[in-house]
């Protein structure tokens, strides 16, 4: 019995050796295959690399993300879902100022839009006027380079600017505060139903009445962003030109043609006669007055004589 132990306990010191040396050797064999091949290796890694660089960047020109859970989101389509405003400005010198309006009004309403507003102002100086003036034009945000494109035409553009606002977020926030308003609404117009005493009613009441005015100045807020991104804004200033100064044509009176010269002789004594005319009926009311006492006082002079 201890002989068949001891020829165990041999047996599994033999086997553990020669499991160390297999596992040694093969580790050899591996270390000088990698030390022989060691090259071979890098460049293998190298071309995989560089294969999965390739294939990040193809991604990423298609405009493909990796969200980290399994999905993959289109770039170009987050874009599209961006709640913009687009608003543009362009000066332009135009040689007739109602004409280009006209053409403007007409060019809005074609796009399906309108002229939100405008103001007009006539220059002078001297014998020269010319016009300026601003039109304020209100299109679908989907026709805004159309419009845009149509404006700079009526003229020769002096200045020309065109900007884009991103609200996406403050859209987003007014409609989930939105959202929480008239679920706390609703809350509060049930607690109102169940109400019992005076007090407990008119605090819920007048709880519901701030909420119901939050919820109109929200919803005001987000009405006019809305209609903002909807229809776009384009601002034309219009200028005409100013004229040069032209001094008026002066001539010398002997210059006068004879016919024209008594034309004008025989028009001058009309205007004094009818200026005499018109002088005597403005002093005829005056002179009788003033005739009724001096005719009086020669009655009673006489008499004493």
């Amino acid at each position: 019995m201890r002989l068949s132990r001891k020829h165990l306990g041999v047996l599994a010191l033999a086997l553990l050796l020669v499991t160390a040396g297999c596992s040694g050797a093969g580790g050899g064999s591996d270390s000088a295959r990698q030390a022989s091949g060691g090259g071979s290796n890098l460049e293998a890694t190298a071309a995989s690399d560089d294969a999965n660089y390739d294939q990040s960047t193809a991604g990423d020109s298609a405009a493909e993300r990796d969200t980290g859970d399994g999905s993959v989101t289109n770039v170009d389509s987050l874009a599209s879902n961006r709640i913009l405003i687009r608003t543009g400005t362009v000066t332009l010198r135009v040689d007739d100022y109602a004409s280009a309006r006209r053409n403007l009004t007409r060019s809005v309403r074609a796009q399906g839009g309108f002229v939100s507003d405008a103001t007009q102002q006539v220059n002078g100086e001297e014998n020269r006027t010319w016009t300026t003036g601003r039109v304020v034009l209100r299109v679908p945000s989907e026709n805004f380079s159309a419009m845009f494109s149509d404006a700079e035409t009526e003229g020769d553009v002096l200045d020309s600017t065109q900007s884009t606002q991103d609200v996406t977020e403050q859209v987003v926030d007014l409609r989930a505060r939105l959202e929480n308003l008239k679920a706390e609404r609703d809350r509060l117009r049930t607690l109102y139903d169940r109400a019992n005493g005076t007090e407990e009613v008119l605090a819920v009441g007048e709880r519901l009445s701030d909420v119901q005015g939050e919820i109109e100045r929200t919803e005001a807020k987000l009405r006019s962003l809305e209609e903002r991104v909807a229809y776009s804004t384009i601002t034309v200033e219009l200028r005409e030109p100013r004229p040069d100064y032209e001094p008026p044509e002066q001539t010398q009176w002997y210059d006068t043609g004879v016919v024209a010269a008594f034309l004008e002789s025989v028009a001058g004594v009309g205007v004094v006669l009818r200026a005499l005319v018109v002088g005597v009926a403005y002093a005829l009311p005056y002179v009788l007055v003033a005739s009724v006492p001096l005719v009086g006082i020669g009655l009673v002079v006489r008499r004493i004589r």
